[in-house]
């Protein structure tokens, strides 16, 4: 019996197609582990999580299962100590949706470069003097720098996106080995600092670690070069800190900034957040915010369900768990 803890895309189908008939699943239809029943856990021979936390509650409750499987790339809601103590092993779901968040990437990178969200913004308010609104600095792309924070499979992708428009890119990435920056096209740095100092743009592509946690916080904001775009599709938890980045947005520190992962999601109550609910003048067209769904597209939804389904099937026919993820 296969466990899914819940599901954005309606009943799991696909994924009972992809296991066969021969397997039962069990769907729970809830984010909220403390719903999850006991007896209904320790029935389970492998378990699917796409949004639900699983933590050592849930985990010691799994009797039989012989692995974890998560729909997604990012484990931080996952308990990988919790489940290494009990002995059941864990894999994410890397290989769907890198060219969907690498598009989304850099449709965010080319459009505040370009500052379009502003212009559409502010057009809306010009009555004479049409083509004379010329937003300043405008720079060419083969005059900036774009830095990219995590050169694995997506930054990756979105170095050969961004090398046909002429910009200077340069990668920071220490889990990449030597010479990774020649086999892709990009220049790499070693200091975090460095990559901050030097780029017009900086996109985040790295996971949520105990090291890069908080990345981008006051300080971090600080030592970016002054005006830079900044862009976050990876995770919220990079840059969880919105009175820094409002306090940047508001000094010009930071010309303007893309999110699709917060910190919390939905987002709450916070003055930024307000300022861009109610279109502030002062916000307009600097603050782009979208709803976690730069992973999302047809195909990559169908992909990341029949992948993570493809994972649960060899390992209750071959015992092998591809894409493991160790604590």
């Amino acid at each position: 019996m296969v466990g899914i803890t819940d599901h954005m895309i309606g009943t799991p189908d696909l994924e009972a197609e992809v296991l066969g008939s021969d397997v039962e699943i069990d769907f729970f239809a809830t984010t909220d582990e403390t719903l999850f029943d006991a007896d209904r856990l320790g029935r389970l021979d492998a378990l699917m999580v796409w949004g639900a936390r699983l933590t050592s509650r849930s985990i010691s409750r799994l009797h039989r299962c012989r692995g974890v499987v998560r729909y997604g790339v990012g484990y931080e809601k996952i308990d990988l100590a919790a489940l290494a103590n009990a002995g059941i092993p864990f894999a994410n779901n890397p290989d769907y949706g890198t060219e969907e968040v690498a598009d989304h990437a850099i449709a965010m990178i080319l459009s505040l470069h370009r500052r379009l969200w502003e212009h559409d913004a502010r057009a809306r308010g010009y009555s004479s003097g049409w083509q004379v609104h010329s937003l300043k600095p405008l720079p060419r792309s083969n005059r900036a720098t774009v830095g990219i924070i995590g050169v694995g499979r997506i930054g990756t992708a979105v170095v050969n996106r961004l090398k046909p428009f002429g910009f200077r890119i340069l990668g920071y990435d220490p889990g990449q080995p030597p010479g990774h920056e020649k086999a892709v096209g990009y220049e790499r740095v070693d200091r975090l600092d460095d990559i901050l100092a030097q780029s017009d743009i900086v996109t985040l592509h790295c996971p949520a670690t105990p090291e890069s946690l908080g990345m981008l916080d006051a300080d971090g904001l600080a030592r970016l070069k002054p005006g830079a775009i900044l862009v976050n599709t990876a995770r919220g938890e990079l840059l969880e800190d919105l009175d820094a980045l409002e306090a940047a947005l508001r000094s010009g520190q930071v010309a303007a900034a893309a999110i699709d992962t917060l910190a919390q999601e939905p987002p709450g109550h916070h003055p930024l957040l307000s300022a861009w609910r109610d279109r502030e003048d002062w916000l307009a067209g600097r603050l782009v915010i979208t709803p976690h769904n730069a992973f999302y597209s047809d195909h990559a939804a169908v992909e990341m369900r029949t992948n993570a389904a493809r994972t649960v099937k060899i390992l209750l026919d071959e015992g092998r768990l591809r894409n493991r993820v160790t604590a």
